[in-house]
């Protein structure tokens, strides 16, 4: 794989960060840190090369730093790095659902440190969680969003293109604001749909959810994803969110008064609205 960036350094050793550190062994020039130290033996005996708990020697000479944490833990961690030794020439990403709220908890340290910030959103997620669900071609034609409200240099904004592109992304920019409010309807309020939908059709009839079509498997499948995560992302874009959430439930206000109503026609319109709009998704 041809990278720009000599030598890698990824904090975090999720399911992001993992398969990213999996994308790039075959080029020994990745590093992958891990907060609690007992996660090595496991990283090692699951065949991840450049294991480290040592901060300091993750750090070190690096020239891409990529914060594989939740958004709420990046201030911290990217202080402790810099403290570790991060080279002011490194530059900083990171994998968060949300921009706007990195872009403005970096900024102090990034002043202070000299290291340049470019948002990072591999939209590649999976109700998988961890170190284990990692995949080497998870990114293979997922989609990238990107963000510079922190003004990095063109020179900068290219090459981590380029690394997100040699992954297999496919790229695109935006402001930290309008980045935000595209995820909150395309992934986020799906989340919160699906964690809906699960608690209507199974929380007084679990005992018969066996019995289901891949209808509910299907709808319901992000639901399985990581609560405290997913309660973190949501109240980071609740502004963003709540508008959608407030569109969502115009929408079953809609077919719930055609249902009421016995009107076959307004129900089958609403229902071809949807198709059209479904059927279009690439």
């Amino acid at each position: 794989m041809n990278q720009t960036f000599q030598k890698i350094s990824i904090l975090g050793g999720g399911l992001l960060g993992g398969s990213i550190a999996l994308a790039l062994q075959d080029s020994k020039k990745v590093r992958l840190w891990f907060r609690r130290p007992e996660l090595l033996e496991i990283a090692r005996l699951a065949g991840f090369l450049g294991t480290t708990s040592d901060l300091t020697e993750a750090v070190a000479d690096c020239d891409l730093l990529i914060l594989a944490v939740p958004v709420g833990a990046m201030p911290a961690l990217l202080s402790a790095a810099v403290k570790a030794g991060l080279p002011s020439s490194c530059l900083v990403t990171d994998v968060g659902s949300v921009k706007q709220a990195p872009h403005q908890q970096l900024a102090d340290i990034l002043t202070t440190s000299g290291n340049a910030f470019i948002g990072s959103h591999p939209m590649a997620g999976s109700e998988k969680n961890g170190l284990m669900a990692a995949k080497a071609d998870l990114f293979q034609n997922a989609a990238c969003l990107l963000t510079n409200d922190s003004n990095a240099s063109e020179h900068l904004t290219k090459e981590l293109e380029n690394f997100w592109v040699n992954l297999g992304c496919r790229t695109r920019w935006f402001s930290a604001q309008e980045h935000d409010r595209i995820v909150a309807r395309i992934s986020h309020l799906p989340h919160i749909t699906a964690a809906a939908t699960a608690l209507s059709a199974l929380e007084s009839c679990s005992e018969y959810g066996e019995l289901s079509g891949g209808g509910l498997k299907d709808t319901t499948r992000v639901a399985s994803g990581n609560p405290d995560m997913w309660a973190e992302i949501l109240t980071e874009n609740r502004d963003a969110v709540t508008a959608g959430v407030r569109d969502n439930i115009a929408q079953l206000h809609e077919i719930l008064a055609s249902l009421e109503a016995g009107d076959l026609e307004a129900t089958r319109q609403w229902l071809v609205a949807a198709k059209h709009l479904r059927d279009d998704l690439k």
